[in-house]
């Protein structure tokens, strides 16, 4: 259902964009979808939610496809590419409580409630800040969780995502906002991308007016910062960026499985490039995996090179060591 409002909002966008146009959606499901009793990070297989939609782009059935874009690899297969980054709903993690703890924090749940999350990510960050709390495993779409939190006892609250509550108009669920401090947020996470081939010109052009500036400089920021670290959804990486007055500020950490061991860093750098007439063979340069035509090719390069730069300074204090143990208890 997620899926399916999110592919509405994008057809809604193009359809005011371009009113003769006709748009089909095409429904598909993915390994990720069909894969439910096996936690995400466990499953092993980097295009989850994406490949048989990449596939069915491959044979021209259909033109682009819709993703949130933190379900999206940093490194795209040869051909495609992200050819919109829409405008990021809220990034932040959101707690929703079992009916009968509403109104409470997670600071208020008696010793020893059970969380449910799928995200090594939430689960690293928040055992930290609430080592009173179990974190355990709970998967399936938004309907499915919020449906095992309601009806059985298992567990006290579960963190999601804040913009999928949103889009489903499911707000009024949210009785936590968990702040960067709490807890920082997955790469990408709030933002839909819009995947299509790579070569099609027509495509390319019509769904780049959907660029969002800012959301795109700052996900090419955290994607690269990912890239560069090597990480996936099998080890817990996190960002939070902010772009303020052409500065682009981001913060990066990874973390071991229990969250006792930890680096975080912050940088920042100038992003305030006008767009100049980038005609020519840089038309199709991708900054890790997006093509954005209309946003300043400098302030893309200097977005990626911070995400690059600060996975570096990470690397140099040890968050290789910290994210191979985490690799291989997960994997264990």
């Amino acid at each position: 259902q997620l899926a399916r409002i999110q592919t509405d909002s994008v057809v809604e966008m193009l359809c005011e964009l371009y009113p003769d146009l006709r748009f089909e959606i095409v429904a598909m499901s993915t390994t990720g979808d069909k894969i439910l009793d096996t936690a995400l990070s466990k499953i092993g297989e980097k295009s989850l939610f994406t490949k048989e939609l990449e596939n069915a782009l491959e044979r021209n059935e259909v033109d682009l496809v819709v993703h949130s874009l933190k379900d999206l690899p940093t490194s795209l297969p040869l051909g495609f590419t992200i050819g919109a980054v829409c405008k990021r709903e809220n990034p932040l993690d959101a707690v929703v409580f079992h009916p009968k703890n509403c109104g409470k924090t997670l600071s208020l749940l008696p010793e020893k409630s059970v969380i449910g999350t799928s995200s090594l990510r939430r689960a690293a960050q928040l055992k930290m800040k609430f080592p009173q709390l179990e974190f355990r495993d709970i998967r399936g779409n938004l309907n499915t969780r919020l449906k095992k939190l309601d009806e059985k006892e298992d567990f006290s609250a579960i963190i999601l995502a804040a913009a999928g509550l949103k889009r489903m108009g499911w707000e009024n669920r949210i009785g936590q906002l968990l702040s960067p401090e709490d807890c920082l947020y997955a790469v990408g996470q709030g933002a839909l991308a819009v995947e299509v081939r790579a070569k099609d010109q027509e495509i390319l052009n019509m769904v780049s007016a959907l660029h969002d500036a800012d959301t795109v400089l700052c996900c090419i920021a955290e994607r690269a910062f990912m890239k560069r670290l090597e990480g996936g959804c099998s080890v817990p990486v996190a960002v939070n960026t902010v772009l303020k007055d052409g500065q682009l500020y981001l913060t990066g950490a990874v973390y071991s499985l229990d969250g006792s061991d930890s680096l975080k860093e912050t940088m920042q750098t100038s992003v305030n490039y006008s767009q100049q007439n980038e005609d020519g063979p840089n038309d199709d340069v991708q900054h890790v995996g997006i093509t954005a035509k209309n946003v300043p090719g400098q302030a893309q390069e200097a977005a990626e090179n911070l995400g690059v730069e600060l996975a570096s300074l990470l690397l140099s204090k040890g968050a290789k060591h910290i994210l191979s143990v985490a690799r291989q208890l997960n994997d264990a």
